[in-house]
């Protein structure tokens, strides 16, 4: 007969083996290890997993195709995060799009064409063949020296073709994309000498648009109109802002006031259209001076 501490010691070690061995089941069933810190090889693991034979029927259903929109708007999760400044925030939003990175790489192994092994291997040499002031023996002083090279390098990899504004993506946001070849104008000389020419120029497009506007040419208008905001991009390339960053916060901005002054008027028991214009106007001057 078991004494009481030989007893309750027997059975400790029956309910410690019981839990090791329902973990360790746990592991098998799943087939995939959840007690470490995880890396990227387990990342892709848990894709792998995802699209098996006993995966999730979403996931095995999708194509690099389908996936395309949650690219972009992963992509733009990542902006929002970084306009916000939160480390965890920016930190959870490029898990996200590191995931879809992750995603497009396991179906294109699937079909034979490559893997994220490949996708790294293609990423380390080129950064290595495009700064050979850091890898090599180049010397480059300037950042401007140093895009002067790229471009080079890049027509040599048979990545840029006969204009030096092709390699733009079409698909870029209209903002982004007009700086993007504008600023490559400007880098063989195809720009102003100061910004108070290019600020001229701005007034001369306000200018043909206002005519337009006074004409109610319809096709005008919008021509000219988009002449005044391909300006504006240039000016703000000029001075060193980046445009779509700074709308996507302007348009931030407008959210939050035009939430405080929906907000007022629920604390008031009233709806926007009960309001009058100068109403709204002082609970918009209210927010602008509350965010100061």
């Amino acid at each position: 007969m078991l004494i009481r501490p030989e007893r309750e010691r027997v059975q400790f070690y029956w309910v410690f083996w019981r839990i090791k061995f329902f973990l360790i089941w746990k592991k098998k069933l799943n087939n995939v290890v959840y007690d470490r810190p995880m890396d990227l090889d387990e990342l892709i693991k848990i894709m792998s997993a995802l699209r098996g034979e006993k995966g999730c029927p979403w996931d095995k259903e999708q194509t690099m195709e389908s996936l395309k929109p949650f690219i972009v708007e992963e992509a733009y999760e990542v902006l929002e995060a970084i306009d916000e400044k939160d480390p965890e925030d920016v930190k959870e939003e490029l898990g996200d799009l590191l995931f879809q990175i992750v995603f497009q790489c396991q179906i294109a192994k699937e079909k034979g064409d490559f893997d994220m092994a490949d996708v790294i291997e293609k990423i380390g040499r080129k950064m290595i063949a495009r700064h050979p002031h850091v890898f090599g023996d180049a010397d480059y002083k300037t950042s401007a020296e140093v895009l002067v090279h790229w471009e080079a390098q890049k027509k040599r990899e048979g990545k840029q073709r006969e204009s030096l504004l092709e390699g733009v993506p079409k698909t870029l946001p209209s903002l982004l994309r007009a700086h993007r070849l504008q600023d490559r104008a400007a880098r063989v000389g195809f720009d102003w000498d100061k910004i108070g020419d290019v600020m001229k120029k701005l007034d001369e497009e306000i200018g043909e648009f206002k005519e337009a506007m006074e004409k109610k040419n319809e096709d005008a208008i919008e021509e000219e109109l988009g002449d005044v905001l391909f300006m504006l991009v240039n000016i703000s390339r000029f001075i060193g802002v980046n445009p779509e960053d700074a709308l996507r916060k302007t348009i931030s901005k407008f959210i939050s006031r035009f939430r405080y002054i929906e907000m007022a008027a629920a604390d008031s028991g009233r709806t926007l259209s009960d309001m009058t214009l100068a109403e709204m106007d002082a609970l918009w001057d209210e927010a602008k001076k509350k965010k100061k």
